[in-house]
This record gives structure tokens, C-alpha cells and sequence, in this order.
């Protein structure tokens, strides 16, 4: 991934503003896509651009790299891709071709990446006994905070709702008919004893993650 600076006219004005570009193989060759839009974003001189390479290592929750990124290779041209196999090519009857199941993606994707960069399935695996439950209380809290991340009002509208209109059921392996109001509410009984505890885990995660030239500044 890099960082494209783009520019526009609009009214006699120039503007500036960069998104976050991936280089992808396609059967007709090497493409880019735009993964993000940032805006006008400061801290992006050349001077204060440190800690923008390690973007898409930690949305990936990967730890410390063992030799720090080269600098300016984000902000750079991508490198070239490696060489492709000729191109395959398939006729297809357009009239024919639908789209089915189109559920919310990014949200929870992005949440469930954030849960994970937090440690959080460790800590609640480690914290809540398995017992004879057919769905883990980890990946239950799990579900709740990624639905309170997601803007849902309640645990009923959760269940009933919002999460078969997500990717969730095949991110986690929980298939719909095994989230409901009742099996949430239980799951809210079981994380209420390890409150203090959750503190503890996310004061040292944010103290372990809190490192000046990652920083991104909130706008």
C-alpha cells in the first residue's frame, strides 16, 4: 500500500488530499484501487511522515517489524509488480450474472481487526470458562462489542437485525440462527465480573500501542 497525494480545482482553488492506494493482480494486469479516502491530513511532510509505513502492517495486528520499514517507500511509487501469466478470457452472459446476499463488510471487518490489535480474544478466551456452551463466550462478547462499535442500539435490534445483514457470520463462524436476544444478555452476565480486569488488559495494550510517530491524528 502507499499514499497518493491528489489535487483539485474548485472555484479557482487548488485542494490537496490523499487516500490510502493497493496495488492488486487482476487478470488483465496489475491494478491499484483506493482502499481509503484521508483527506487533507496533517503530519503528512516530508519531515512528518514517520510511522505512516506501518499503516497497513497494524491494521493487520502484526507486532514490531524486525527491520524498520525503508522511509519514504509508502509515499513512494509502488514497486512493480511480479510478472504475470497471460490472461485467461471466459465469455459471460451479462443478462444472467445478479448479485445475492450483499451484506455490510467494512464496519465489522474493521472492528473485528481492532478487537483482535487489542488482544481482546485472547484476554476474554483466557478470562471466561468453556463450558457446555455451543457458542464460545469470548466470541459472544465479541459480537456485542462489535455491534455496539457499529452504532446498534440494543441487543435485541443486534439479533433480530443487524447482524444477518453483516459478513460477521462468516468471519466468526456464527451462523444467524445462533445469535439471538437471550444467548446476548447471558453473554453481558458473563463479562460483568471481569470488568476491572478489562481495564487492567486495555491500559497495557494502550501503553504498549502509544508510540509518538504512530499517532494518527483524529479529524
Amino acid at each position: 500500500m502507499f499514499l497518493r497525494r491528489n489535487r483539485r480545482q474548485k472555484n479557482g482553488q487548488q485542494y490537496e488530499y490523499w487516500t490510502l492506494v493497493e496495488s492488486h493482480r487482476t487478470e488483465r494486469g496489475p491494478r491499484q484501487r483506493v482502499v481509503a479516502t484521508l483527506g487533507k491530513l496533517p503530519g503528512l511532510d516530508e519531515e512528518e511522515r514517520a510511522g505512516w509505513e506501518e499503516i497497513a502492517r497494524l491494521l493487520d495486528g502484526d507486532g514490531a517489524p524486525a527491520e524498520p520499514t525503508p522511509p519514504g517507500d509508502l509515499f513512494g511509487s509502488p514497486a512493480a509488480p511480479p510478472s504475470l501469466p497471460p490472461p485467461q478470457w471466459a465469455q459471460v452472459d451479462l443478462s444472467r450474472v445478479r448479485v445475492e446476499r450483499l451484506r455490510q463488510f467494512g464496519q465489522v471487518y474493521l472492528a473485528l481487526a481492532l478487537w483482535r490489535r487489542l488482544g481482546l480474544h485472547d484476554f476474554f478466551f483466557a478470562h471466561l470458562r468453556r463450558g457446555r456452551e455451543e457458542i464460545d463466550w469470548a466470541t459472544v462478547a465479541a459480537i456485542l462489542c462489535i455491534g455496539r462499535f457499529c452504532a446498534q442500539a440494543s441487543e435485541l435490534a443486534l439479533s433480530e437485525r443487524w447482524y444477518g445483514q453483516t459478513a460477521l457470520d462468516d468471519l466468526l463462524g456464527v451462523g444467524v440462527e445462533a445469535v439471538y436476544d437471550n444467548r446476548l444478555y447471558r453473554g453481558l452476565d458473563a463479562l460483568l465480573p471481569l470488568r476491572q480486569a478489562l481495564f487492567g488488559h486495555l491500559k497495557e495494550r494502550y501503553e504498549s500501542l502509544s508510540w509518538p510517530a504512530l499517532r494518527v491524528p483524529v479529524v
